[in-house]
């Protein structure tokens, strides 16, 4: 059995969990594979709604295992939170979560060092969530890190290993002149915490390679998205890790060769939180419309998001980045009752047209979008109840499909786990 990858084709908040919360019901594993407690994965079942931001969403289906790979970083103490959260919810979570070895720790003065330099940057912000990720990552990447695998050592070795750390960081933060951590309460707070996730820890990599052999069927839940990855996004205004799907095979720790479904979400409009370039952001009644409709505030920071009409130029150029072989396509209800909706289809940089998304963001804000404008619909965009798109919700999906270059085979019309159309 082949993996199935889910990964957004925007800035993120494309309704991944939604669309992953779908398709799960068919998965022995869900996967994370990258990124932190910085993501936020929304999911509504009946009147009750989730939020997750480090375990897996497919934790709402009972036979599901979910994984937490080796390319997180992990604050271990929102995790233990995260699932006695969980927990609380009537949720069985036992032999049902495992995090890998390998994925590092966010520590206590990651988190601090990352909303202290955010908050220095002032007008040049570029919207970190303030949980830590890129100093955890830049600890990774300088190979200064700590990697849950520690969490399996003895108590008095894990203690050592935790006070080190924290003593070593603290002579960094006073010569920038943050306050210093506390190494004692780190310490506690720390074992308390590997006092619940030891027994969830192991080479998850192992596992997964099994799952393969034995034809289980296994999701991958990127978080973010494409246009935040740390290569291909609106660099410096991008994520620490790598958010398309070429990063779910290291981050997972799966052969590239395993994965053969990818599934780009994206919304019926664009959405950005924090700063960076947006070529069809709309900063009038518009984008507050679309804002007030969508409900677009981050479910991480509750921030509001940057609203604007969609960009066939990112999504195409997306589409073929993740090596794309379908698309979910997310929120077109909220389109309802617009008179003109605009489609972006190129660019302009002067008299110059384009066609392609740049990767240099200061050439990127240069750009203004070209836009192709049809007429909206007052209808809902069910007919008589049925799983069934308007006549004029049909032609804005099909007009998208022209201009990505692929099929869209599932459109979400709100987030009720009911409200889809398969097409």
């Amino acid at each position: 059995m082949s993996v199935t990858l889910i990964v957004g084709g925007q800035w993120g908040d494309e309704g991944k969990a939604k669309i992953i919360d779908i398709l799960a019901r068919d998965a022995d594993y869900v996967v994370r594979f990258q990124g932190g407690a910085n993501a936020g994965h929304t999911v509504v079942v009946g009147k009750e709604c989730f939020k997750f931001h480090l375990v897996p969403s497919g934790i709402l289906y009972p036979d599901i295992t979910c994984v937490l790979g080796g390319g997180m970083v992990i604050d271990p103490l929102a995790l233990a939170e995260e699932i006695e959260f969980i927990k609380s919810r009537g949720i069985d979570v036992r032999d049902r979560i495992f995090v890998s070895e390998q994925a590092h720790v966010v520590l206590p003065h990651h988190i601090l060092m990352d909303r202290s330099q955010e908050a220095k940057k002032g007008s040049g912000k570029i919207g970190s969530t303030g949980r830590g990720i890129t100093p955890a990552y830049m600890d990774k990447v300088g190979r200064e890190g700590m990697r849950m695998g520690e969490f399996l050592r003895s108590s008095e070795e894990f203690r050592s290993i935790v006070r080190k750390k924290v003593t070593e960081k603290n002579r960094l933060l006073r010569l920038f002149g943050f306050p210093a951590i506390s190494p004692s309460k780190t310490e506690k707070d720390f074992l308390a915490a590997r006092r619940k996730l030891k027994p969830l820890i192991a080479d998850t990599r192992i596992m997964l390679w099994d799952a393969i052999e034995k034809n289980k069927r296994i999701f991958c839940e990127g978080a973010q998205g494409a246009l935040l990855d740390v290569d291909h996004g609106t660099y410096p205004f991008v994520t620490s890790s790598s958010a398309i799907a070429g990063g779910a095979a290291v981050g997972a720790g799966l052969p590239p060769s395993s994965i053969r479904r990818i599934i780009g979400v994206l919304k019926a409009y664009c959405t950005r939180v924090g700063n960076g370039p947006f070529p069809t952001e709309d900063k009038g009644k518009n984008g507050d419309r679309l804002r007030d409709l969508g409900q677009e505030y981050g479910t991480t920071t509750g921030r509001p998001r940057r609203c604007g009409w969609f960009d066939a130029v990112a999504a195409r150029t997306t589409t073929k980045l993740n090596g794309v072989t379908e698309i979910a396509l997310t929120k077109l209800d909220i389109l309802v009752g617009f008179d003109k909706i605009k489609i972006c289809t190129a660019y302009r940089i002067g008299k110059k047209r384009i066609e392609y998304f740049p990767t240099d963001s200061r050439i990127l804000a240069k750009c203004r979008p070209e836009y192709e404008v049809i007429d909206g619909w007052k209808t809902p965009t069910l007919v008589g109840g049925s799983l069934r798109l308007s006549k004029q919700a049909e032609h804005y999906v099909q007009l998208l499909e022209k201009l990505i270059g692929c099929k869209i085979t599932m459109v979400s019309l709100g987030p009720e786990r009911h409200a889809v159309v398969q097409r």
